[in-house]
């Protein structure tokens, strides 16, 4: 009985996740220690770096109003896109964070 509760609940989150529109957002993915440092974006060897030597992690900021977001899938990052701006298709999760499902170079 505990087993069918669980499935149905997986089932049922993965269809509310499904009905979850998709959106694209433009800025930059670099480090959560440089994210606040607008002359860091672009800075790709350093965003590298701090994520693989230092403990820091991803995270997206908007090149719109700067806004540093969190991102929950870290593996989606690839780190050819890391320190250009990129064009980011996701959904944002409930507690903020973007879930990616494409980075695509700025056009």
């Amino acid at each position: 009985m505990v087993a069918l509760i669980a499935m149905i609940s997986v089932i049922g989150f993965a269809v509310a996740q499904a009905h979850v529109p998709d959106m694209t957002w433009t800025g930059y993915i670099t480090d959560s220690a440089c994210a606040d440092k607008k002359a860091m974006w672009g800075n790709h060897d350093c965003a590298v770096k701090c994520v693989k030597d230092r403990g820091a992690s991803w995270v997206f900021v908007s090149s719109k109003d700067g806004k540093v977001v969190k991102i929950q899938n870290q593996d989606a990052v690839k780190e050819d896109r890391v320190g250009v701006e990129v064009n980011v298709t996701g959904n944002m999760t409930d507690d903020g964070a973007v879930h990616i499902n494409r980075v695509e170079l700025k056009k």
